[in-house]
């Protein structure tokens, strides 16, 4: 009797240790912290440079429907002297008004293009040049100045512009 005692204590204490370390298997897994995802920003930046690019093309030929696609359909235009336009067509509106000028160009380039670590987000800021016609004297006037777009990666992986803020340095001054 004591030794068929002694075999139950052995497959006891064996059972005991084979669930223990099947516990600590668990445990170890469940502790342990996904790797980390890729680091795209440079890539990112990359395709806000090249996504800025086309739309300069896109300002030169005043095609405000391929202008607008630069935006998200929630974003936001924040301009001198105007009330914040939000939504992809109210922007398109906004933007008919200024290529619609004979006498309206826009260049820009970006000085900064960061994007975030988690690819979600990024911005760029820079200076632009712009040409139009004031709706009071009808003269040309040139304005420079400065902007900041925030963009957010789209579920298709694109970016879109949800914030672009422009502030010019100085009013506008006649064109040379």
């Amino acid at each position: 009797m004591l030794s068929c005692l002694g075999l139950e204590e052995a497959m006891l204490n064996r059972a005991v240790s084979l669930i223990v370390f099947a516990l600590v298997v668990v445990l170890a897994s469940c502790s342990q912290t996904p790797p980390p995802a890729p680091d795209t920003r440079e890539a990112d930046t990359e395709a806000i440079r090249d996504m800025e690019a086309a739309s300069l093309k896109d300002w030169a030929a005043k095609d405000v429907d391929k202008i607008a696609t630069f935006y998200a359909d929630d974003a936001s235009l924040l301009m001198p002297n105007m009330a914040i336009v939000s939504g992809k067509d109210a922007i398109k509106n906004a933007l008919q008004q200024f290529v619609s000028d004979p006498n309206f160009s826009l260049s820009f380039a970006s000085t900064k293009v960061e994007a975030s670590r988690a690819s979600d987000y990024a911005y760029s800021q820079g200076t632009y040049t712009q040409t139009m016609t004031d709706p009071k004297t009808k003269k040309t006037l040139t304005e420079n100045g400065k902007f900041v777009t925030v963009f957010k990666k789209q579920p298709d992986g694109s970016w879109k512009a949800v914030a672009d803020i422009i502030n010019g340095d100085a009013p506008a001054a006649p064109a040379k």
